[in-house]
């Protein structure tokens, strides 16, 4: 897909915004109504944009505990471990990354309790060897929403 300054400036506005008319993008970055609709329908096409959403201030919800766990995973079951670590509900995010670890997982918890079920029960299938958590101490910035150019 094309990402000219059009789809970005449009992306931008999406991302501030995601309620914002079509119109008042239009006005905004200075294109018809009509152009931001095929744009942002091109984009939606091309997956770029997956779907909208709310974001949430977890913390405020009860969700006071953000840990960061690594999984190693027995050789040859890591995709299945992946799978299904990410159909967990309190699992925000499940990375396949390089080195002593297979994965690595953010989630989200109301309490220490919350986390020690989480890692000793939902972690605790046959595939999984080991796993490493680490408590976030302070959330410095948590934002997904950029786009670069």
């Amino acid at each position: 897909m094309n990402m000219d300054e059009t789809n970005v400036k449009i992306i931008r506005k999406l991302l501030s915004d995601a309620r914002l008319s079509y119109r008042k993008i239009a006005d905004e970055i200075g294109v018809s109504p009509p152009t931001v609709l095929s744009r942002v329908e091109k984009l939606e096409n091309d997956n770029i944009i997956k779907f909208y959403s709310a974001v949430l201030d977890h913390e405020k919800l009860g969700y006071d505990l953000t840990a960061i766990i690594e999984v190693t995973a027995v050789k040859g079951k890591i995709s299945e471990v992946e799978r299904h670590i990410a159909n967990l509900p309190n699992v925000c995010a499940v990375y396949d990354i390089t080195g002593l670890t297979d994965m690595v997982i953010i989630a989200k918890f109301k309490n220490r309790k919350d986390l020690s079920n989480f890692v000793k029960k939902d972690l605790s299938m046959s595939y999984v060897e080991r796993t490493n958590t680490h408590i976030v101490l302070l959330t410095v910035k948590e934002d997904f929403r950029f786009i670069d150019s």
